[in-house]
């Protein structure tokens, strides 16, 4: 099996990114052409990596600075 190419990041197999399932109308599990309902944490032998169905971590917000921040 090839590793999938990413940017500098490794990927942990789990069937929420996998490109044989699709989530469920709840978002507790997969439901997987491959091997029936699992979780979204777990992974079997024919997972293939599917980079549109990670969600991306949320940029920090810039914290809010007043003028007593900046005075000496």
């Amino acid at each position: 099996m090839k590793k999938p190419i990413l940017n500098n990041n490794e990927v942990t197999p789990a069937c929420g990114v996998c490109a044989h399932g699709i989530i469920s109308a709840d978002g507790d599990s997969v439901l997987c052409f491959k091997t029936g309902i699992r979780l979204l944490d777990s992974n079997c032998n024919s997972f293939k990596y599917d980079p549109l169905k990670r969600v991306p971590h949320r940029k920090p917000s810039k914290p809010e600075f007043t003028p007593e921040d900046f005075s000496l």
